[in-house]
């Protein structure tokens, strides 16, 4: 293998000392004209590029932004949304020769350290960062290294959506049969500020997402059906989007007299296993419901299998809605309804909106396209006798 050329080979070449040639290539006083251009044309033709290390030393822009997952990682390869989400990232980043460092990390914890040691480093520019947490410690942190970044999937302020009624300004949950954590636990939302606007900072921007409101479309399609026993699969409980979706169904079922022993939502980790063990669970109760909206589509694709190895047809007995659509919820039978949103333009949005904040603009906030309902053959009005 080649060995890279160092400062130490251009200054051999050029007949000049290490610092000369530090001087030259970091555009520092102390040399002269003659010598600056002798060293820089002397490193290009040994194709000498600096290092992490050289970037760091001169303060230049390293050419990278950072994305950090800090989910299950058994729950990221079957799920759609991250690889198109990305996808959408990567295609604004390559346009604009900005690489994407990406890692997947257990917890938040170890995501807040990726952040301490990639700005010590200088390894990034800014960071993209997703999944808002209800009780979150990555913006101050952020702010504390005014490292720039942009938070994706921040709650649309009351003002701004388009259906349903404003989320209350607080939220708490509560959750039961901890106990038994090989269960999903059943949430019963009540007040939190999940879904209030975040103050604006120096070094973050925001790109937003309608999660009440969808919330509100699919519970307005489903009670429009005949839906009155309605079970929200939801996802990881500590994500602010999962409190979101929960508190707009509780809220939109509220507003057309369902109790919360009527209309309700149960957790999971987004996983297929999780999402078939919740489906059996709630079928087997005395009442079952007759609706089930699940939080991602392998879920829904789960719990489909499941009501079919139950015998209980899908939509005869038991209606599907899935949050996202994707080409699993198309080829199933029969196909789901779904969510259907730009997830791609969701992080073309994101990866934007950071180049800009790192060309200089001040940070702003980005607001993604609507998500529109698709129904298809998985939801129909429920049996007569329910």
């Amino acid at each position: 293998m080649a060995r890279r050329p160092t400062i130490k080979d251009i200054a051999r070449q050029a007949g000049v000392s290490e610092s000369a040639v530090s001087f030259a290539l970091n555009g520092r006083p102390g040399v002269s004209q003659d010598t600056r251009a002798r060293v820089r044309r002397v490193a290009e033709e040994l194709g000498w590029q600096p290092n992490s290390a050289a970037r760091a030393l001169s303060g230049e822009r390293s050419g990278a932004v950072g994305l950090v997952l800090a989910r299950p990682a058994h729950t990221l390869g079957v799920e759609s949304f991250f690889l198109q989400l990305v996808s959408g990232i990567q295609e604004v980043l390559s346009a604009a020769r900005t690489a994407l460092l990406f890692q997947v990390v257990e917890d938040i914890d170890a995501e807040c350290a990726i952040y301490r040691r990639w700005w010590a480093e200088r390894r990034v520019d800014g960071v993209l960062v997703v999944d808002p947490r209800t009780s979150d410690p990555r913006p101050a942190l952020l702010e504390a290294l005014a490292l720039p970044a942009v938070t994706i999937g921040e709650a649309l302020p009351p003002e701004d959506r388009s259906g349903g009624d404003p989320a209350p300004a607080a939220a708490t949950q509560a959750v039961q049969d901890a106990a038994a954590p090989a269960e999903p636990a059943v949430i019963t939302p009540a007040v939190r500020d999940a879904a209030a606007p975040a103050v604006r900072s120096s070094v973050l921007s925001s790109v937003r997402a309608d999660d009440a409101g969808a919330m509100a479309r699919v519970l307005e399609h489903l009670h429009g059906l005949g839906h009155r026993r309605i079970v929200h699969v939801a996802g990881l409980p500590d994500l602010a989007h999962t409190v979101r979706r929960m508190e707009s169904l509780r809220t939109e079922a509220a507003r057309r007299g369902l109790g919360l022993d009527q209309v309700r939502s149960v957790l999971t980790d987004y996983s297929d296993t999780e999402g078939a063990a919740a489906t059996r669970r709630v079928l087997a109760e005395p009442e079952p419901p007759t609706a089930l909206v699940y939080d991602n589509d392998v879920m829904a694709v789960a719990g489909s299998a499941v009501a079919a190895e139950l015998g209980i047809p899908v939509p005869g007995r038991l209606s599907i809605v899935a949050w996202d659509d994707s080409a699993l919820c198309r080829v199933t039978h029969p196909r789901l309804t779904a969510l259907v949103r730009d997830t791609a333009g969701f992080g073309r949005l994101a990866a934007e909106e950071l180049l800009a904040v790192l060309a200089g603009n001040p940070p702003g906030v980005r607001i993604s396209e609507r998500p529109r309902l698709e129904p298809r053959e998985s939801t129909a009005p429920p049996p007569a006798h329910t």
